[in-house]
């Protein structure tokens, strides 16, 4: 397949309108037109300027709009939904993420002729690639710094949330290292507050992950929240970098784009991508993005470790959601620079989620955190640690966990623990 010398993006829309004179005012708003003709749009200019529709194809038709506020023709007309493929010249905005936002996803969404639009989907010239350095560690530098080879990383987040101060946090650290654990989070609303100062919360934190690799060969990888203004990631991630640390985390809903862009250029440690806030923009099913368009744009900006949910999860995504976004973040955006990150899998996660999470994704590369599944393991965190090392050992062998489980004591006992 040729490479694309144009921006292409898949939209989903739901229109009382002809759904191709909707999908014309979308490429109008987007590129060189308005709501009217004005001068200058010469026949000239469109050829050069002006967004295709590449494909149209009609796949529903609903007895009543998705959102309020859509316009509605004279007389009766049917609500139809649509596929639709727009496509852009790079020189319209060049390589930039920052404007391929605006153009894939700016005044779309509150146009009058829709009831329903959706991104589903981006496709861009390599020209990004040369533009932008994604991913500095992705999967095989995560674990080269985790010493985790062959099957999932098992991880944490720092449970309750906010609250503790930096010894405690030190202190959970170091019970979570002595049971095994291979990565821990900030959790994403521990920021640097007076209770826990930010590197107050570092230095307690690497003292106890140093002392246990000066003992065992094995560093823990501990993903310090870094989230704030551009001088404040960039100096916190400096003190990371100053006491040893192999990890930083970002919110990027907080930090936008520009600000990952940066925090991707500056960084010499993994960026644990946050996506707290996904719901406002993915929820509703005919609103916002899908998942599969979004990530591209962190994961080029940047970020090695995306968060995709978990199976059977707490919030409200399907898990056929959960895996095909997991499957995205491992498939590659360009064949000489795949700009591959490592899926996070968490949300309401435990021992249970293993066989299923490895059978749907057919990979070990992931991050499998787990907070409740660790913490309120009632043997205590460590068995927790335990406890999804042998379900994912089960897992990856096709050994039913209740076989397993008769032989190790801590899978037996959260397979009791988190049975609902």
């Amino acid at each position: 397949m040729p490479p694309l010398s144009r921006i292409e993006a898949d939209y989903l829309i739901e229109t009382a309108y002809d759904p191709r004179a909707a999908a014309e005012a979308m490429a109008g708003e987007q590129s060189s037109g308005t709501f009217v003709p004005v001068p200058g749009e010469t026949p000239e200019l469109k050829e050069r300027s002006a967004a295709r529709i590449e494909a149209l194809e009609i796949v529903d038709t609903v007895e009543a709009p998705s959102l309020p506020g859509a316009g509605h023709p004279k007389g009766e007309a049917p609500i139809r939904r649509a596929r639709v493929t727009l496509s852009w010249p790079l020189d319209n905005l060049g390589p930039s993420l920052p404007n391929l936002m605006a153009t894939v996803a700016g005044n779309l969404f509150e146009l009058k002729q829709f009831s329903g639009l959706r991104l589903l989907d981006i496709r861009l010239p390599h020209a990004f690639a040369d533009a932008y350095g994604g991913p500095k560690f992705g999967v095989a530098g995560t674990r080269r710094l985790a010493g985790v080879e062959g099957r999932p990383l098992i991880g944490t987040i720092v449970k309750p949330s906010v609250g503790f101060g930096p010894q405690e946090t030190a202190d959970l650290v170091e019970l979570l290292a002595e049971g095994g654990i291979d990565f821990v989070k900030d959790d994403e609303l521990q920021s640097d507050g007076p209770h826990c100062p930010f590197e107050e919360r570092v230095r307690a934190v690497m003292r106890v992950v140093n002392d246990h690799a000066d003992r065992t060969g094995r560093k823990v990888m501990f993903a310090f929240n870094i989230t704030g203004e551009l001088d404040q990631m960039r100096r916190r991630h400096d003190v990371v970098l100053q006491h040893g640390g192999t990890c930083v985390m970002a919110s990027l809903n907080s930090v936008g784009l520009v600000g990952m862009v940066e925090l991707g250029r500056f960084t010499e440690l993994p960026i644990h991508a946050h996506r707290n806030g996904w719901g406002y923009l993915s929820r509703a099913p005919m609103l916002g993005w899908s998942y599969v368009a979004w990530q591209k744009i962190w994961r080029l900006a940047g970020a090695d470790h995306m968060h995709v949910n978990g199976l059977s999860n707490k919030f409200s995504e399907a898990d056929d959601s959960v895996i095909a976004s997991a499957r995205e973040c491992l498939t590659p955006l360009f064949e000489d620079k795949p700009c591959i990150a490592m899926p996070v899998f968490s949300s309401g996660q435990s021992a249970k989620q293993a066989p299923g999470t490895y059978a749907a994704l057919g990979s070990p590369d992931l991050i499998f955190a787990a907070g409740g599944g660790i913490m309120a393991h009632p043997d205590g965190p460590a068995a927790g640690v335990a406890s999804l090392r042998e379900a994912w050992e089960a897992a990856m062998a096709s050994v039913p966990l209740a076989d397993y489980a008769r032989d190790h004591t801590a899978l037996a006992r959260a397979l009791e623990t988190y049975a609902v």
